[in-house]
């Protein structure tokens, strides 16, 4: 089964230079992708409930197939059999995997609401500020740089439907139970990383909350300058302002219901019969 797998990974190691960034592959991949993810944002925003969970669903399993290909691309190919717990499928761009999957089947509720809320503001951010700064999506290889361009891009997409949809952060509470969501979520990965951090060498740092050192522009050099622990205290509510800038214009929207008329849902006029 291994030998097979390790093959199968060889296969298809196809090399490239890494996509420069604000180079072409860069910006047409980007500018591509934010229209695609528009476009179907807004033709889907009206399906029904039961569509709803079967898209989100089906997002979920593209996601957990493409991760397994490169989890498995990394431990067979790049890492000759030896697990790279740096990948560890549990950063904040990697939560949606899960997210998408359980939301399909909750209930509607407080949980689910707030799974969406989370979606629609902490993904949707770190969809965005992927492509704003891409060096974590350019790869030597093509499957990777690909797997890495549409799994943010999806990112985008799936925030992008949920606030066309009307399944978004609209008031101040839902801010916070989206907040509580990511801080919830920032635990779990601490514990991740304390548990992990013998096998790994040290090397795992999910939501790059520490103990590790943060590997993030500015907040590496508040690490290495003062520790990780004030990188952490400084990152976390860095998180959640950008988080709020991206749901401020949702939330003037929904308020005032001129700020997004684009994704304003369809509505039938009423007719008068004779």
């Amino acid at each position: 089964m291994g030998d097979w797998i390790e093959a199968m990974m060889a296969a298809t190691a196809w090399g490239m230079e890494k996509p420069e960034a604000y180079g072409p592959f860069h910006l047409i991949a980007t500018g591509i992708g934010l229209a695609l993810s528009i476009f179907l944002a807004y033709r889907l925003r009206g399906i029904s409930e039961r569509g709803n969970r079967i898209l989100l669903f089906s997002v979920g399993m593209f996601l957990l197939l493409t991760e397994a290909y490169k989890q498995l691309f990394h431990t067979f190919y790049l890492s000759e059999h030896t697990y790279n717990y740096s990948i560890f499928p549990f950063q904040l761009c990697s939560v949606p995997m899960y997210l998408c999957i359980i939301t399909a089947f909750l209930k509607d509720g407080r949980l689910r609401q707030g799974m969406f809320h989370f979606m629609t503001t902490y993904n949707l951010l770190g969809g965005l500020i992927s492509f704003a700064e891409p060096s974590g999506l350019s790869h030597a290889y093509v499957t990777l740089t690909l797997h890495a361009f549409v799994w943010h891009m999806t990112l985008v997409f799936v925030g992008l439907y949920l606030i066309a949809s009307g399944r978004y952060a609209k008031t101040w509470a839902d801010y916070r139970s989206a907040t509580v969501t990511f801080l919830v979520l920032a635990v779990i990965a601490f514990g991740i990383n304390l548990i992990f951090w013998e096998p790994s060498g040290g090397k795992i740092n999910m939501f790059f909350v520490g103990p590790r050192n943060s590997s993030l522009a500015v907040f590496k050099d508040i690490a290495k300058a003062y520790g990780w622990y004030v990188s952490t205290a400084l990152y976390l509510p860095a998180v959640c302002l950008g988080a709020l800038l991206v749901f401020w214009p949702a939330h003037r929207h929904a308020k005032y219901g001129r700020i997004l008329p684009v994704f304003r849902k369809k509505t039938k006029t009423p007719t008068t019969e004779n």
